[in-house]
């Protein structure tokens, strides 16, 4: 291998992690001017995509669905709660463990929603074809490196 070659791999323009990142800061910022219509951070978003779903949810459940760990998720549960979208109850056999349930507030908000995830669809320029096999791969790659357990090594 030449002392050309060797480095080619560290070249930014070959990884495919910089167009993932840049790609999901770029797709973040997109659902900027949509949120703010709802008074709503993208972590906040995500988590009430899941409050829309199923209605009432484990903290725990949650955690896994949205990929937050507790730390992350904690404070964006007491925003929701404050703006009346959700309420917290610990669980008396655990109280570790919170349940968590849409209001009627939270509720009205979906109606709000419903429209974002289509015009941010139209925003990446994607035909349903790539967008399939976007989410497709991206979701396939996500569980793959969630179920490596082998350690990293240089």
């Amino acid at each position: 291998m030449s002392k050309n070659n060797k480095y080619e791999s560290l070249k930014l323009n070959n990884q495919v992690c910089f167009p993932l990142y840049a790609c999901s800061k770029e797709l973040t910022k997109q659902y900027g001017p949509y949120l703010k219509e709802l008074g709503l951070t993208y972590t906040q978003y995500v988590v009430m995509m899941v409050m829309w779903e199923r209605e009432n949810v484990s903290s725990r459940d949650l955690a896994e669905c949205t990929h937050l760990d507790y730390g992350t998720l904690t404070p964006v549960l007491k925003r929701l709660e404050n703006a009346g979208y959700l309420t917290r109850q610990r669980m008396p056999e655990d109280e570790r463990l919170l349940v968590l349930s849409l209001t009627k507030e939270g509720k009205s908000l979906k109606d709000r929603a419903v429209k974002i995830p289509s015009c941010i669809a139209s925003r990446m320029g994607l035909t349903m074809d790539e967008f399939k096999t976007l989410y497709e791969l991206t979701y396939k790659a996500l569980s793959n490196m969630e179920n490596d357990n082998t350690e990293a090594e240089l």
